[in-house]
């Protein structure tokens, strides 16, 4: 279980409609000591923060208020932001080219999370390492 701290100033965007999931997984962030820097419910707020937001990982459910939330993934993916995909689809529900990126499958423990958490901030160590 991550401790206050653990990854203290880890910046998050959470893209989920569900208040009661978006709950659970802002608590959790909270509580592993990251920083929230959003948490929406439509698409033309994730696309917005998509191209502009200072973050350095996102949680996205599938379907949102607006749409799917591909064109988000797919913005993160050219800023080269990690992110992983938090739905109760099966990974044959996403669009061939992002087949294949983390998924978070709902209904989802609260290990599990904590454990797709960890691996968003391990993949942004890598990445900054390989940029230096």
């Amino acid at each position: 279980m991550m401790t206050a701290g653990d990854m203290a100033g880890f910046r998050v965007l959470v893209v989920e409609d569900e208040m009661l999931i978006a709950v659970v997984i802002e608590e959790a962030l909270a509580e592993a000591g990251c920083e929230l820097v959003g948490s929406v419910a439509r698409l033309d707020v994730a696309l917005r923060l998509a191209d502009e937001g200072e973050f350095d990982a996102a949680i996205l459910d599938i379907t949102i208020r607006g749409g799917k939330v591909y064109p988000v993934a797919e913005r993160l993916i050219a800023r080269g932001i990690p992110f992983v995909f938090a739905s109760g689809y099966g990974e044959w529900a996403l669009p061939e080219e992002l087949r294949g990126y983390p998924r978070l499958v709902k209904p989802f423990t609260l290990t599990a999370l904590e454990e797709q958490i960890r691996g968003l901030r391990d993949e942004v160590t890598r990445r900054k390492r390989q940029r230096t």
